[in-house]
């Protein structure tokens, strides 16, 4: 089996977050989205790992030390690591084909912009299963449709009347990836654009045309990681499941002096908190510090500084520094806001 990543956007909407750290490579719950995400596209799959494949942008951003910490994670799976780059943004199709090379075989692609828990098995026999889940406003996503066997047999997008309420998430396993591949370079030769790009649901739908069997996969939990509110309020789910879950969120090896943490926190490695007051629902990375402070419901990144702050609903980058009065703040890496 391979996992198949494309991650050659900005992620614009997190900025300031992303001006230095790609989105995907952005800590949640004390871990990068694209580390969990890759976790439990493992542990889903429940077989070896042949190769994992990313779609990184432009070298400049995604530059050599985002590879090498692609090339650890793929370790960590005693996988092949396949790095391809999609230069030019032109959609969802095209970063997939940028990848040309490594589409053959069983494949799970996922797009690494949320986070999800996932603990239902798939039918690998299918030849494309697309995950889903319910929502309330399906007319703000793209949506399967389901025949009566509850196979998929169309992809709507933004639907106008009611098609479903399964909103797709952006992952997808195919027994064959050649397949899709096929389609796509059809697609592209003959410039089959959407809004001036090339997306997967051409392909995808050229072969549900063939007959090819379509099932649904459904998440327990899908969110988004879009902006700062969502992040936080992604942060606050994850920490709750893994608590749930048994996981140790609170390393060991932290410096903790006349304060309290209030659960579910990740905090780190390094970390030091003095006479303050954190949690519930924060991360904390690896090596920051925390003084004087109240901190709930909020991300603060690795090796940053707080100081006499009484904050919520905040995220905090990497290697910042913040000594203020604002209840709610949100800065990016290398900054400093005294």
């Amino acid at each position: 089996m391979k996992i198949i990543i494309p991650m050659a956007g900005r992620g614009s909407r997190l900025r300031p977050q992303t001006l230095t750290t790609p989105k995907p490579l952005v800590s949640i719950a004390g871990t990068p989205i694209l580390e969990q995400l890759v976790r439990d596209t493992v542990k889903l799959i429940d077989e070896a790992i042949e190769e994992i494949v990313f779609i990184i942008g432009d070298p400049l951003f995604f530059d050599k030390l985002v590879e090498e910490n692609l090339k650890t994670l793929a370790k960590k799976y005693n996988a092949k690591v396949s790095i391809y780059r999609q230069l030019n943004p032109l959609g969802t199709g095209h970063a997939i084909m940028c990848a040309k090379n490594s589409l053959n075989g069983r494949a799970i692609v996922i797009y690494p912009d949320t986070l999800v828990k996932i603990e239902e098995k798939f039918d690998k026999n299918s030849d494309v299963v697309i995950w889903t889940k319910q929502v309330d406003n399906p007319e703000l996503y793209g949506v399967v449709k389901l025949n009566s066997n509850k196979e998929i047999i169309d992809l709507v997008e933004k639907p106008f009347k009611f098609v479903s309420d399964l909103a797709v998430i952006g992952i997808y396993y195919f027994k064959e990836i050649s397949q899709l591949k096929d389609k796509l370079e059809i697609v592209i030769a003959n410039n089959n654009m959407s809004s001036g790009e090339y997306q997967i649901n051409d392909g995808l739908l050229a072969m549900m045309k063939e007959g090819r069997k379509f099932s649904v996969g459904k998440v327990i939990e899908w969110l988004d990681c879009g902006n700062v509110k969502k992040c936080v309020t992604a942060n606050k789910t994850m920490l709750t499941f893994l608590e749930e879950d048994g996981v140790q969120l609170i390393s060991k090896k932290i410096n903790l002096e006349n304060s309290e943490i209030i659960p579910p926190c990740s905090i780190a490695d390094g970390v030091i908190i003095k006479n303050s007051c954190v949690g519930p629902h924060v991360s904390i990375g690896l090596d920051s510090e925390i003084l004087n402070s109240t901190i709930s419901n909020s991300i603060i990144q690795r090796n940053s500084k707080i100081r006499n702050a009484k904050i919520q609903k905040s995220m905090i980058g990497n290697n910042c520094i913040y000594d203020g009065k604002a209840e709610e703040i949100n800065i990016g890496d290398f900054s400093e806001l005294i």
